[in-house]
């Protein structure tokens, strides 16, 4: 079987000018964000990213990498408007496409489907139409009814984060919530996921442990061993999101030099320096997981 392992810098190699890029994870959950790290690092720029949206949207606006930007939301949660987006929306950085939660994900169904669009009634009756003249609608052929004609949301790349995964790209989350990670999986051409924990394929062969495997591991391209690489995202049920940073982090956006500075102290000094300066792994994991 193909060994996909691969560092992260390898990984992001991959992703190139002017690619659409979809974030697994869900607003500050389960975030890739040290391959979101390694790609603010990296040269890439004139992306369209596809995300429910956090923190990974927020430090690749701030970069200037993001031409256009596909999305449901961009939040941290306890700080709703994710702070260095909103800056970049409200200074009209970005070509949009603001559409509902219900609508991003059929559009990655579609494309996981390789179907050109998904009928739905979301939509109808809103603004979003309004907002998106090139979200179509159809007549169904069956009952006379018009149907928003969601398109597919077609990825080059997706980039994912998961609880662990094996050297052949099987990979498994066991935390509450999938989110539409299976969806991006899908969606996309190359799918590159890190992960938590690396384990030997044996450990799929436990009781229940593939059942939380959801999708085939052709659709993984390349794994990333990165312990801790969701924070300040979390990671359940291994580790909660880092309040106090994303606290810190929001709180530069309030300084104009406040991106250049943050970038400065968790960005550019690499991964293993990033981990020390947040506490060191043993502190990420020791995070307390959200109660909603």
């Amino acid at each position: 079987m193909a060994d996909k392992r691969m560092t992260a810098a390898q990984a992001v190699a991959r992703i190139e000018d002017g690619m659409t890029v979809g974030i697994g994870g869900w607003g500050p959950r389960r975030k890739p964000m040290a391959l979101v790290r390694e790609l603010l690092r990296s040269p890439a720029k004139d992306l369209t990213v596809v995300a429910y949206g956090g923190a990974d949207v927020g430090m690749l606006c701030a970069a200037g990498k993001v031409k256009k930007l596909v999305f449901a939301f961009v939040s941290l949660d306890f700080i709703p408007l994710e702070p260095y987006f909103r800056a970049a929306r409200q200074a009209g950085a970005l070509d949009v496409m603001e559409i509902d939660e219900g609508m991003l994900m059929l559009g990655l169904k579609a494309a996981a489907m390789r179907v050109p669009f998904i009928p739905t009634s979301v939509g109808l009756g809103t603004d979003v139409l309004r907002h998106n003249p090139s979200i179509k609608t159809v007549d169904s052929p069956y009952d006379a009814r018009e149907w928003v004609a969601m398109p597919a949301l077609a990825l080059d790349v997706a980039l994912l984060h998961v609880d662990r995964a094996d050297a052949r790209g099987v990979c498994q989350v066991k935390g509450p919530d999938l989110y539409m990670d299976d969806l991006f999986a899908r969606a996309a051409q190359t799918t590159l996921v890190s992960c938590d924990e690396l384990v030997e394929t044996s450990h799929f062969a436990q009781e229940d442990e593939a059942r939380y495997v959801f999708w085939e591991r052709s659709e993984t391209a390349g794994v990333v061993h990165l312990p801790g690489g969701a924070h300040p995202s979390s990671c359940a049920p291994l580790y909660g999101f880092d309040t106090a940073h994303f606290k810190e982090y929001a709180a530069s956006a309030r300084d104009p030099q406040g991106w250049a500075q943050y970038f400065e102290r968790y960005v550019a000094c690499g991964e293993a320096e990033y981990q020390a300066r947040v506490g060191g792994l043993d502190k990420i994991r020791q995070l307390a997981l959200p109660v909603f």
